[in-house]
């Protein structure tokens, strides 16, 4: 085992002989770098905005006959925790080390300039995959990323940090918070993907499913002897809550009764199931979040069928992730590979409202729809045209028995996550609960113990840092042996915990709520919080605070806590959320001249030219031919943007505002054939983001069309939708062409200006207290 603790492996000397002719010398090719005998292969699946008490297999009310197949065939846990948000749980589940010790404290949008956040995964914290690589492991993750540094997800790189440079042999997904189901916006390897106007239409878990199976066909079929580790991340079931109609109608009806209802039969039947102990206790509401009955009639009817649509979602995808499973049967495989299935980085989303969402993007711009706009919308949830979430009760619902929810790492609710691991060849014990306190930094340290590989202490040069999972394989086979971890922090967002012996003191952070989402709400105050102590080992959902029963104890415990949070880099603590959004050194930051040409695409928002509230001009020297058309520049999608583009021999600028609006303005005749400079100029009314504008089109110099534009996009257009050059790639700024919508004749160069820069200081003042009026209009 010791001459693996380098990776990568030395080169075997050569073993042959060397004459002066090959007829008297002997050749010998290096060995093979192989895994050592037995090692499985390693199946690692993970969801997104899955509460405890929402699959099925956990007691919830959403069908997923997968989960249950593989907890029915392996081991529940019911313990297993998470980070509380997405970035943060993938780094630590990625590296076995705590996410502020990567750099990962928060999600990547959010990155400050402290070690604990900076969103740069270190180097002396290899992936999991450049450890199985290394060894012999084939490698492949499909699905959310997520963990690259905003401003290195441009097709320029560096790609040190994307999946390719972290360890996998292949990657096909998306690098953002969340993808349009239906029209996703994807990346392979590197490369951004385009996808054909005719393609058909196909929801993004059922092509994750088939490429993961064509994936593994390929490697059984030219190196079948070779482990593989597939790591199958599905963007489902962060919002948008996408899925195919008939899986939705599936639902229909099945929540009419409510939250505060479905969280009291889902308690039962975790009850009846084990799943929870029978003396645990069905934690109630938050003041925070209302009641089912007191909504009106409408709200009732728009809330159940945005549960339907949650439902709908996670179930699809829990069928799509059974393709690939049934793949391992048909290789022959499925006894000898270790799948891991965890529902959930995170608690249920409460990131929807209080009342939901059709278009969430209206929402985080400040401009929220009102409940009759939704309800004139209700058709259109789970479809191309919505980007919807559920309300705040339905999340707080989907993590019963437990208090709180994703963002809130101080509670469960938001950081215990059911996990199931199935194994046949290794875990003997089959259909059986594990009630031992394990973390999403565990993962590591039990895949590398089943396939008998040691944690390297040096990876491409660079010694590595202490791993501070532990393995988990002590529980396949013994039920009730005692929890090897004994100690675990938890922090986000000002929210903290701290885990230890059995006992669990919290700090729930005052201030924002999960589903205000912007700033305005930071206190900084952190010494006011209130802490909590549990004694989780006989109080499952932190139902008893016993704080003002044990006082030295809850005083212990929060000195173990800053200690921990000391050398986890945990500090400073920082509850912004809206003020810290794109801090990071954006390639686009101030520059004021932007050069282009042809076929360049794919460049994510956050390193494109950011005109919002800004007067600029667009000037783009093409051919034009008859039968010219496509778009000439185009940033984000469906849901926000702007697009130039000629169409029916006229030139064009629209302008969507978050999907509510969009304002086109028109050349007054047709373009002639020839070159020609064509000039869109957007005149502010205000240095602000958010601000109105005139718009006016040139051609060689003269003015052919001018209007008003009342309103933009103050903040952003969308988490994966790109900027482009001769296209518009994912879904189309204006429904009046179908994408790519790629420009048939030569562009020969794009040109942006920025006429009135706004600084970042200012553009953060504003953002501040735009969502500050939001909030207070709720």
């Amino acid at each position: 085992m010791s001459q693996r603790r380098k990776l990568p492996l030395e080169e075997e000397a050569f073993d042959g002989k060397i004459g002066e002719t090959a007829k008297e010398s002997v050749q010998s090719f290096p060995q093979v770098v192989a895994p050592p005998k037995g090692a499985p292969n390693i199946v690692l699946v993970l969801l997104d905005d899955v509460g405890f008490g929402q699959p099925s297999t956990f007691g919830g009310p959403v069908e997923m006959p997968t989960l249950d197949r593989l907890a029915g065939n392996g081991l529940r846990y019911n313990r297993f925790h998470t980070t509380a948000m997405c970035t943060p749980t993938r780094a630590a589940l990625l590296t076995g080390r705590n996410h502020h010790s990567v750099g990962n404290g928060s999600i990547t949008n959010l990155a400050t300039g402290f070690p604990g956040y900076n969103s740069i995964w270190p180097r002396n914290a290899a992936c999991i995959a450049e450890v199985l690589r290394a060894n012999g492991y084939g490698t492949s993750a499909f699905g959310k990323w997520h963990n690259t540094p905003e401003w290195e997800t441009s097709p320029a790189g560096p790609f040190d940090r994307w999946p390719t440079g972290l360890g996998f042999d292949y990657f096909y997904g998306f690098l953002g918070a969340d993808a349009n189901q239906w029209d996703p916006v994807l990346v392979e390897n590197t490369r951004p993907v385009s996808r054909p106007a005719d393609d058909p239409p196909m929801h993004l878990d059922e092509d994750l499913a088939n490429k993961a199976i064509s994936w593994i066909r390929l490697q059984r079929s030219v190196t079948p002897d070779r482990p593989f580790f597939l790591y199958l991340a599905p963007g489902t079931a962060h919002s948008p809550l996408h899925a195919p109609k008939e899986w939705i109608d599936k639902y229909r009806g099945c929540f009419d009764h409510g939250w505060d209802e479905e969280r009291r039969r889902t308690y039962a039947r975790q009850l009846e199931m084990g799943i929870i102990p029978h003396n645990t206790k069905l934690t109630p509401r938050p003041a925070e979040i209302p009641a089912w009955e007191d909504g009106s009639e409408a709200e009732k009817r728009l809330g159940a069928r945005q549960m339907e649509a949650f439902a709908g979602a996670l179930s699809h995808c829990d069928y799509q992730i059974g393709r690939v499973i049934d793949e391992l049967n048909v290789q022959g495989i499925a006894d000898d590979t270790l799948v891991i299935f965890i529902a959930g980085d995170n608690g249920p989303s409460a990131e929807g409202t209080l009342i939901g969402q059709v278009n969430k993007w209206s929402n985080l711009n400040g401009m929220p729809e009102t409940l009759e706009e939704q309800l004139a919308r209700i058709d259109d949830i789970g479809g191309p045209k919505s980007y919807n979430s559920y309300p705040v009760g339905w999340a707080w619902a989907g993590s019963s028995p437990l208090q709180w929810v994703k963002q809130i790492a101080s509670h469960l609710g938001g950081t215990r996550n059911g996990m199931v691991m199935s194994w046949p060849n290794g875990i003997l014990d089959h259909g059986k609960l594990r009630e031992q306190f394990h973390h999403c930094i565990d993962i590591v340290p039990t895949l590398l113990d089943v396939a008998g590989i040691p944690m390297p202490e040096e990876v491409n040069g660079v010694s590595q840092c202490d791993v501070e999972g532990l393995s988990m394989t002590y529980t396949f086979q013994e039920s009730e042996v005692k929890s090897q971890r004994t100690t675990q922090y938890f922090e986000l967002l000002g929210h903290r915990a701290i885990f230890h012996d059995g006992w669990i003191a919290t700090a729930r952070h005052q201030g924002r709520l999960p589903w205000q989402i912007g700033g305005g709400n930071a206190t900084g105050d952190f010494d006011s919080d209130t802490w909590e102590l549990y004694n989780i080992e006989n109080d499952f959902s932190q139902a008893n605070d016993l704080a003002q029963q044990f006082p030295e104890k809850l005083k212990e415990l929060q000195a173990l806590w800053r200690k921990e949070a000391v050398k986890h880099k945990v500090f400073p603590l920082d509850d912004r959320y809206g003020e810290r959004y794109h801090q990071g050194p954006s390639p686009a930051r101030n520059r004021t001249h932007f050069t282009y040409a042809s076929g360049v695409f794919g460049i994510p928002e956050g390193s494109a030219p950011n005109v919002k509230g800004r007067s600029h001009k667009i000037t783009a020297d093409v051919v034009i031919q008859d039968a010219t058309e496509g778009a000439i520049v185009a940033a984000g999608g469906r849901f926000g943007g702007y697009a130039l583009y000629i169409q029916n021999q006229r030139l064009h600028y629209v302008y969507n505002v978050s999907g509510l609006e969009r304002h086109r303005v028109s050349s007054d005749h047709a373009l002639p054939a020839g070159e020609h400079c064509l000039i869109m100029i957007f005149e502010s009314e205000r240095t602000t983001p958010g601000s109105g504008g005139e718009v006016i089109l040139q051609v060689d110099g003269q003015e052919v069309g001018r209007g008003k534009i009342p309103r933009t996009v103050p903040i952003q257009y969308s988490y994966t939708e790109t900027f482009d050059i001769g296209r518009d790639n994912g879904t189309p700024v204006d429904e009046a062409y179908r994408s790519p919508f790629v420009f048939n004749s030569v562009i020969r160069s794009v040109v942006i200006e920025i006429l009135t820069p706004l600084s970042d200081k200012e553009c953060a003042v504003e953002n501040q207290a735009q969502m500050r009026a939001r909030y207070e209009n709720e």
